[in-house]
């Protein structure tokens, strides 16, 4: 049958009734930026999962020292060496918390009886019988108080000198890259020797000399962002109603540049405790009785072959801070940058 001798009823049909009154009408709610970049962040699974184990290290740093019991700096040399041993999983035998180790001769031996020792301790003890759950997360606290004093130092000195610089230009911008220039010139391990050798060791001394040229790639990032923003026609509004150069900078184009800098920033901290735990590592970190992550691997390393346990609970702590931030950056940079956006 040829379809055009179909006839269809007009009844079948009603015309469209539109409403000239809703055409401008928004049915989606309107979002800020700050909003709108955290549905963004909800969405990467990844980002969450590092947000979530992130600040599970991060209270397990405060409280672990409070709910082991010990302390991170009583030594008892009769307790050394000692295996991890956990209340409930001792008897668990695929897991390692029964302290139980392999001896020389190859013979497997519980540590604990052999020494008559009825305490527990969860990661186990180091070679003079100092706490090893205790030191881990108080060696984390440290580790990262000195991370985010260095990333806190070049937050402010990097955004700093890099907003001054490409604001202004000229002369003086031509002056203040070439300072930076000569710094990233300098390799960054010789110059925080040389400040570590020079002040007394300690946290603040490690983070003064991480951020002695960490702020550089911070000030050069920001120095390239306001080059771009400062011709921009709220920038010129701002200049035309009078306000100084201070304001200009500080409440007008920083503002704009808080994504920028909050990833670079985010960056910054997994990569101050990773060279924290390098200088620790080779021996200019900090010193006994106070512990960081870095320390304790260098110790652990020492006896890695007979008691790897003293080297791998430290290293895994260190891996999943690495981990956490750098794949939390990676989501904040996605949600923050415009460019990254569908």
């Amino acid at each position: 049958m040829d379809r055009s001798d179909i006839k269809i009823p007009k009844d079948r049909f009603r015309p469209a009734v539109i409403d000239s009154s809703k055409s401008e009408e928004i049915n989606k709610p309107s979002l800020n930026f700050w909003q709108d970049a955290w549905l963004r962040v909800r969405k990467n699974k990844g980002a969450i999962a590092s947000m979530v184990i992130m600040l599970i290290v991060v209270l397990l740093a405060f409280i672990g020292p409070l709910i082991s019991g010990k302390s991170f700096s009583e030594q008892t040399v009769s307790h050394n060496h000692l295996p991890p041993r956990v209340q409930g999983l001792e008897n668990i035998s695929w897991l390692p918390f029964d302290g139980t180790e392999v001896n020389r001769a190859g013979k497997e031996i519980n540590v604990y009886e052999q020494k008559g020792i009825d305490e527990y301790y969860w990661f186990g003890t180091d070679a003079l019988g100092r706490d090893i759950f205790t030191r881990v997360w108080k060696g984390t606290q440290i580790s990262l108080l000195i991370a985010f004093l260095a990333a806190t130092i070049d937050l402010i000195v990097g955004v700093s000198y890099g907003a001054i610089s490409g604001y202004f230009g000229g002369r003086l911008d031509n002056i203040m890259q070439r300072i930076t220039e000569v710094l990233i010139g300098i390799p960054t391990l010789v110059v925080v020797i040389l400040m570590i050798l020079v002040l007394d060791p300690g946290i603040i001394s490690i983070a003064v000399a991480l951020s002695v040229t960490g702020w550089v790639g911070m000030a050069r990032v920001v120095r390239a962002q306001v080059l771009k923003v400062k011709e921009q026609e709220f920038v010129l509004a701002s200049r035309t109603l009078g306000n100084s150069h201070k304001s200009i900078i500080y409440k007008h184009i920083l503002p704009n540049l808080a994504g920028v800098i909050i990833i670079n920033t985010m960056f910054s901290i997994p990569n101050a405790i990773f060279f924290e735990a390098f200088l620790s590592f080779i021996g200019l970190g900090l010193q006994d009785p106070q512990a960081s992550l870095g320390t304790l691997v260098n110790e652990g390393f020492k006896v890695l072959r007979l008691h790897p346990h003293e080297m791998i609970v430290p290293a895994a702590v260190i891996s999943i801070l690495m981990i956490t931030f750098n794949m939390l950056a990676d989501g904040l940079r996605d949600a923050l940058d415009p460019k990254m956006r569908d």
